[in-house]
């Protein structure tokens, strides 16, 4: 298994290394940070614990955070510390750990951009059916993950993934984020991970966070229920999710963005060590 903590893959030289080396392996592999990028000492803190655990149990790791959240419930949300400044500092997190990073793009325009700091593109949920976004991330060169709408069917996440590839860029993830439930809740259907898997032909990565929002609250302010984190993530793996996808904050509580579903930063170290565990056993029957 490639291991990234030592080697920071170069995707302009690589063209389809990112995923494929990320998925190959034993193991799953995951992306995780920070929500947003709140300052560079809090980046650098996260991402080397992270990477720290990751290495110590053989998952490949890319480190994760949006230099600007441009979905925001209220107009007075923090959005981010500027968007130059915050992609400098996630250039620096990934070129100082030897990681692959992973950023959110919102616009067609904004991927060049983003493109000169990171290797892979992230679409959000909201807008993965826009075209535009997703042939702009795709003429990049760099690796681009896609994550379902909400709204849509499993299997209709390949019409996502052709466009990526039409587009020119074979180096492309899906993300199971949930599913709407009523107005004010999201379920996971697990049936989706080996549905996205054959309809899409890459890999699948269940986003163990975003999946237990609780968005449309009365008071402006996204929910959640981080206390299910481990729940999601364990069925992820044992469905067969190529990655994981988790938010992480030294203390969620005084998070800028998303602290209500995110997870503690020293209660990572543990749940991976118990995930790990469930893949040898998935592994074992497979053998």
């Amino acid at each position: 298994m490639k291991n990234f903590s030592k080697t920071r893959y170069n995707i302009k030289t690589n063209m389809s290394s990112i995923f494929q080396h990320l998925s190959k392996g034993h193991n799953f592999f995951l992306l995780a940070g920070p929500c947003v990028i709140e300052g560079e000492d809090m980046a650098y803190e996260t991402g080397r614990r992270i990477a720290a655990i990751c290495r110590s149990l053989d998952i490949p790791f890319a480190f994760k955070g949006s230099y600007r959240k441009a979905n925001r419930s209220r107009l007075d949300s923090f959005t981010g510390i500027g968007d130059l400044e915050a992609l400098r500092i996630l250039s620096g997190v990934g070129r100082e750990l030897g990681v692959p990073v992973v950023t959110d793009i919102h616009t067609a325009q904004e991927a060049a951009m983003a493109a000169d700091f990171v290797d892979i593109l992230q679409i959000p949920a909201f807008l993965c059916r826009q075209t535009d976004l997703l042939l702009a991330a795709a003429h990049t060169g760099k690796a681009v993950n896609v994550k379902k709408g909400q709204f849509l069917a499993p299997g209709s996440m390949r019409f996502a993934v052709e466009k990526v590839r039409a587009g020119g860029c074979d180096d492309v993830a899906v993300t199971e984020r949930g599913t709407t439930f009523g107005y004010g809740d999201l379920v996971v259907d697990f049936r989706g991970v080996p549905e996205m898997q054959a309809a899409c032909q890459c890999p699948v990565i269940v986003d163990c966070t975003h999946s237990l929002q609780q968005p449309n609250t009365s008071g402006g302010v996204t929910g959640g229920r981080p206390e299910l984190i481990e729940t999601i993530a364990r069925a992820a793996v044992a469905t067969g999710a190529d990655g994981l996808f988790m938010e992480t904050h030294p203390d969620p509580s005084v998070a800028k963005s998303d602290g209500a579903n995110m997870l503690r930063l020293d209660l990572l170290e543990p749940l991976l060590t118990r995930l790990v565990a469930i893949r040898r056993a998935i592994n074992a029957f497979e053998k």
